[in-house]
């Protein structure tokens, strides 16, 4: 596969890179299985697979510190790995096993980790947004300096909940990165057929919010804008609008065919564009591995995903009497 070259070399060091190719590719390959194991049906219900964004969730987990949250979307399968969420769990949860984090209840779109402050996958298109914002002022009251990455979609980006939480978050000054994951697609209508504007990183010029936008497909772009975009947070300056321009290269869940663009168009990415190619691009043009140490991470990223597929048949159906646990936050 051909990927584009690097015009500068990149102030960062070896362990680094080879850091976010090994979880882009960690990414890559589970959501692989995951479609393997929805097309065998062992997984029910939507599934909405994270191939071809990886380099979105890897460069700003990169910017992130211990303590700070994150909240998403149902795309969410990429965003519990890259921050430290354990793929066994992940994998169980999919086919609704009691190993999973939810304990088989929650599926593809109610993951949770109080552990790893992951607060979700949100079914409801843009309702995590407010939420994002609610963790923000948890924050703020704590005084604590800590910071919530806030992600929704480019269909999200119209949703009006999403224009109160920015007002409230302007208001407060709340240290919240609204992220916008701008796959070009939503849910299968193109960006240009449903959105006035091109430029969804200034939909908080009216609130004062800050924005820029950033090449998601290049996980160094979308690390140094997080850092950018988070120091501003710590500061408190108030939110934040990052707008990661990326590409899913498959449909918007595992039951759309896709037929909105052209074969063409998703192999042109593939070929020109893929985040996972260009850091092994950098690996190899700066002879910080070869191609012989990329096949030996390959083949372990491949043996952990087969692990967790194998961990998800293995756990058993959650009891009946489980439905009847985590209806209440229990007394600290």
């Amino acid at each position: 596969m051909a990927a584009r070259r690097a015009t500068k070399k990149p102030n960062i060091s070896k362990d680094e890179l080879t850091r976010y190719y090994r979880d882009m590719l960690l990414i890559r390959r589970f959501e692989e299985k995951a479609g393997q194991l929805y097309g065998m049906g062992l997984i029910g219900g939507f599934c909405h697979l994270y191939i071809g964004q990886e380099a979105v969730v890897v460069g700003l987990e990169a910017a992130a510190e211990e303590g700070d949250k994150r909240i998403t979307s149902y795309r969410d399968h990429g965003h519990m790995l890259a921050c430290g969420m354990d793929p066994n769990g992940v994998m169980a949860e999919l086919t609704g096993r009691e190993g999973g984090y939810s304990k088989g209840k929650g599926g593809s779109m109610h993951m949770f980790s109080k552990e790893k402050h992951f607060y979700g996958g949100h079914g409801i298109v843009g309702a995590q947004v407010p939420i994002g914002a609610g963790l923000a002022f948890a924050d703020r009251y704590k005084e604590n300096g800590r910071v919530t990455f806030t992600y929704f979609g480019d269909g999200a980006a119209n949703q009006g909940q999403v224009y109160e939480t920015f007002n409230m978050a302007a208001l407060w000054a709340l240290p919240v990165i609204f992220v916008i994951e701008n796959n070009q697609y939503a849910m299968g209508t193109a960006q240009q057929r449903s959105t006035s504007t091109p430029d969804l990183h200034t939909r908080g010029e009216a609130f004062g919010i800050p924005g820029e936008v950033v090449d998601g497909m290049d996980v160094l772009a979308v690390k140094e804008a997080g850092e950018k975009a988070v120091g501003h947070c710590r500061a408190g300056k108030g939110p934040y609008i990052l707008e990661v321009k990326t590409y899913r290269y498959r449909g918007h869940s595992m039951s759309d065919p896709a037929k909105y663009r052209t074969r063409e168009e998703v192999q042109k990415m593939r070929e020109e564009r893929d985040p996972i190619e260009h850091v092994r691009a950098l690996l190899l043009d700066g002879k910080h591995a070869s191609e012989e140490d990329l096949k030996a991470i390959d083949k372990e990223i491949k043996k952990v995903v087969n692990e967790s597929a194998e961990f998800a048949r293995e756990s058993p159906e959650p009891a009946l009497d489980e439905l009847w646990t985590d209806i209440y936050a229990e007394a600290e």
